[in-house]
C-alpha cells in the first residue's frame, strides 16, 4: 500500500484509504492521516412541551454552540457514532447522565448487520402476488411475499441468505434495496407472477403505475356489520365484494337482526357461515382485490320463490372504490340503474372509514457479535439484561420491539428515526444505530466497560462534527426509563 494510506478497521473489508479519499462504504475517510467518521454524529434534543407540534427531527439553526447538557434532555444516538469492530473493542460511546437522581449509562454503537432485513406492510386491497412468490429488485431476488393481514399485503425482504447466500449481484441488490427503504427512499419491486410496486416508508404504494388511495375498511362480512343499519330500508340486499370474505346483507346475522327479508340471491364461491362466502373469485387488482370487472359474474340465478321484480341490489367493494346498483326485471335478472342519492351517502361513508394507504417499513435485525461484546466482556449478560427489562434498546433514539426468546432480535419503524440513519458496508451488510440504556449500577453488574464511561459533557468538548435534532414527538424519551428504575 502507499506510504500515506491508512487502513480502516471499522468493518471486515479493511480498506486502505489514501489522504482525501473515503473507504468503500463512504462512512470513513483519511483526513490528514487520521481515520475519521464522515457523517455527523446525531444527538437528540427533547421537546420540553410534549403537546407542541414538531416536525420530526427538524434540524436546528446554526446558532447552537455545541453544548450538551447532562440533565436528561439530550440523548446521544448511535447515528454517526462509529462502529464497534472488531468484537473485542468497547463501544465508541459509553455515556453517563443523571436522570431524576438516577445515574444512567447509554452504550452507543453503529452495528454491522448481516442478519437483518425489513418487513414491509403495504396497505392495499389489490393482489400483489401469491404467497411465497419471489420479490425482486434490479432483477435480483431480495425477498418474498408473506401472509397478508387485514387490508394489507406483507413482504419480507433481506435476510442473511439474500445478502450472503447468493451471487454478488444478489447481495448487492439486496443491500441497496434495504438501505434505500430504511433511509426513507422509494424502491421499485417486482413480484414474480404478480405486480410491480413502488414502496416508500410513509407514502402510498404505487401498484402497476397506479397510486393507492385507501386501504379497505374491513372484509366483506365486517363491512356488512358496520353499515347494515345505514342500508336498512333503502335497499333490499347488499353484496360487499372481497377477495377473502364476501358479505351478503340478507343472509348475514346483521341483516337477520334488522329483519331484512330473504331475497333469493345466490353467490358463487364457498359458503362459510350465513352471509359469508369464501373464494368468490380469483385474487386480482379489481373489485375488492379480486380479478372481476363485472360484479354480476359472481352471482347465480335468483330463487324465483323468494326474489321479486324490482328488487333493489347494491354491490360495493370494501373500499367503496367500486360500486354498482341493480334492480331485478320481470325475469328476475339484474339491470344496472343509477345509484340513488340515499345510497351514495353510504358508499361515501365506506370510503370515509378507510384509512389512507401507506407503506410501513420495519427494520429487523439480530444484535450479536460486536454489538454485545462492545457493551460487556460477557455478552450473554446483556441479553439477559434486555430480557429482564433492565436495559432499554433503542434504534437511533426510536423505540424498538424486542422479540421474545433467545438473542436480541428487534424491530424498529424507520419512519420514527432521524433521516439517513442507516449506512452499509460492502461485505454486504447494513449499518444500523443501536443504543443500550440502563442504570450505571446495572451496567457495572453485567460486567460493562466502566473504565470507558464518560460524562455527556465530554462529548461536546471533543468539538467534532455533530448534528442536533429534535426528537420525534411520538417517541417515548429514551432516558425516561430512569424514572421507572428509580421507583422500582
Amino acid at each position: 500500500m502507499a506510504d500515506d494510506a491508512i487502513r480502516c478497521d471499522a468493518c471486515p473489508v479493511l480498506c486502505y484509504i489514501k489522504p482525501g479519499r473515503t473507504g468503500s462504504c463512504d462512512r470513513y475517510g483519511n483526513h490528514e492521516g487520521k481515520l475519521v467518521r464522515l457523517d455527523p454524529h446525531v444527538v437528540l434534543d427533547r421537546a420540553l412541551d410534549r403537546g407542541e407540534s414538531i416536525v420530526p427531527f427538524l434540524e436546528r439553526g446554526h446558532d447552537w454552540d455545541g453544548t450538551l447538557e447532562s440533565h436528561g434532555e439530550t440523548f446521544v444516538t448511535a447515528i454517526g457514532a462509529g462502529t464497534t469492530y472488531p468484537d473485542y473493542k468497547p463501544a465508541p460511546f459509553i455515556i453517563s447522565s443523571q436522570v431524576e437522581g438516577v445515574d444512567m449509562v447509554t452504550v452507543v454503537t453503529e452495528g454491522i448487520f448481516s442478519y437483518c432485513g425489513v418487513k414491509v406492510k403495504i396497505d392495499t386491497d389489490r393482489h400483489l402476488g401469491p404467497e411465497c412468490s419471489t420479490v425482486r429488485a434490479q432483477g435480483e431476488a431480495v425477498g418474498h411475499v408473506t401472509t397478508s393481514e387485514y387490508g394489507s399485503q406483507m413482504l419480507s425482504l433481506g435476510g442473511v441468505r439474500h445478502l450472503t447466500g447468493g451471487s454478488r449481484q444478489e447481495g448487492t441488490a439486496t443491500c441497496d434495496a434495504l438501505l434505500n427503504l430504511c433511509n426513507g427512499k422509494a424502491v421499485e419491486l417486482k413480484i414474480d407472477d404478480g405486480a410491480k410496486v413502488v414502496v416508500q416508508a410513509g407514502k402510498p404504494p404505487i401498484v402497476d403505475g397506479a397510486q393507492e388511495e385507501r386501504m379497505r375498511v374491513g372484509c366483506g362480512s365486517a363491512t356488512i356489520g358496520m353499515f347494515a343499519k345505514q342500508w336498512f330500508g333503502k335497499v333490499d340486499d347488499v353484496v360487499v365484494v372481497d377477495d377473502h370474505i364476501t358479505g351478503v346483507l340478507s343472509e348475514h346475522q346483521a341483516g337477520k337482526l334488522l329483519g331484512v327479508q330473504e331475497t333469493g340471491i345466490k353467490l358463487k364461491g364457498r359458503r362459510s357461515t350465513p352471509g359469508r362466502y369464501f373464494q368468490v373469485a380469483e385474487p386480482g387488482t379489481s373489485w375488492g382485490g379480486t380479478d372481476i370487472e363485472d360484479p354480476l359474474t359472481i352471482l347465480g340465478k335468483f330463487n324465483a320463490k323468494k326474489a321479486w321484480p324490482g328488487l333493489r341490489l347494491l354491490m360495493v367493494s370494501t373500499t367503496g372504490e367500486h360500486h354498482a346498483y341493480f334492480e331485478l326485471d320481470e325475469d328476475l335478472k339484474p339491470r344496472e340503474k343509477n345509484l340513488p342519492a340515499d345510497l351514495r351517502q353510504s358508499v361515501a361513508r365506506i370510503k370515509e372509514n378507510c384509512e389512507p394507504a401507506l407503506c410501513t417499513v420495519l427494520f429487523m435485525g439480530g444484535a450479536g457479535g460486536s454489538l454485545r461484546a462492545g457493551v460487556t466482556e460477557n455478552p450473554v449478560k446483556l441479553t439477559h439484561s434486555v430480557r429482564d427489562a433492565l436495559t432499554r434498546v433503542t434504534c437511533g433514539g426510536a423505540p424498538v420491539y424486542v422479540w421474545p426468546g433467545g438473542g436480541i432480535t428487534f424491530m424498529a419503524d424507520v419512519s420514527r428515526m432521524p433521516q439517513n440513519a442507516f449506512g452499509y458496508v460492502p461485505t454486504p451488510a447494513l449499518v444500523a444505530p443501536i443504543e443500550f440504556t440502563l442504570r450505571l449500577a446495572d451496567y457495572a453488574a453485567l460486567g460493562g466497560y466502566t473504565e470507558h464511561v464518560r460524562p455527556l459533557s465530554s462529548v461536546a468538548a471533543e468539538n467534532e462534527n455533530r448534528r442536533r435534532v429534535a426528537a420525534h414527538s411520538k417517541n417515548p424519551w429514551p432516558l425516561e426509563s430512569g424514572g421507572r428504575a428509580k421507583k422500582r
